[in-house]
């Protein structure tokens, strides 16, 4: 990402305003990722009104947005340990869902800022780790990952009928 385009990025909690938006970010963002990725994978409607229900998400995580010039170019969401919401499966730990950027932004390290301020909330919160789920085949986002620091942890895999999700963690302490 150049630095130009670094500077003027904020990174901040998402307010009800921006559901609109996050919504539609993340389906056009995991679909157009898994289209070029993993053709095979297909969203169902059901599946993009899950992503689309940011009212939701926003009572059981802390929801970040990346804006650049006032546009919501970026999100994730990061769980607190219990919240029902997540999927971790290692006691107190934070648990990292979807992480998107605008299509316009993929490849240009838009995804940085948003993963290093999760790591400075799960800092706050005194959790020992973040975990997150990668689909099986994404190798890419998982190497993303993995150059953060997070490491590949079996253990935590998800073995669900519509797809497989590798687990990640990184260790805080």
């Amino acid at each position: 990402m150049s630095t130009d385009l670094v500077a003027r990025i904020l990174i901040r909690e998402v307010r009800p305003a921006d559901d609109g938006a996050i919504g539609e970010l993340l389906v056009e963002a995991f679909i157009t990722q898994y289209s070029k990725k993993l053709p095979e994978v297909v969203y169902s409607e059901e599946r993009k009104a899950f992503l689309r229900d940011v009212a939701s998400r926003r009572k059981e995580c802390t929801l970040l947005v990346a804006e650049l010039d006032g546009e919501v170019v970026g999100t994730v969401a990061l769980y607190p340990p219990g919240s029902p919401g997540s999927e971790s499966w290692l006691p107190r730990t934070a648990d990292l869902r979807a992480l998107a950027t605008s299509v316009r932004f993929h490849g240009q390290g838009l995804a940085q800022p948003l993963l290093a301020e999760t790591e400075v909330l799960a800092r706050r919160w005194g959790v020992d780790a973040i975990t997150l789920h990668v689909r099986r085949g994404a190798t890419g986002v998982a190497r993303m990952y993995e150059r953060r620091g997070y490491q590949r942890t079996p253990s935590g895999d998800i073995d669900r009928p519509e797809v497989y999700l590798e687990a990640f963690v990184l260790p805080l302490k």
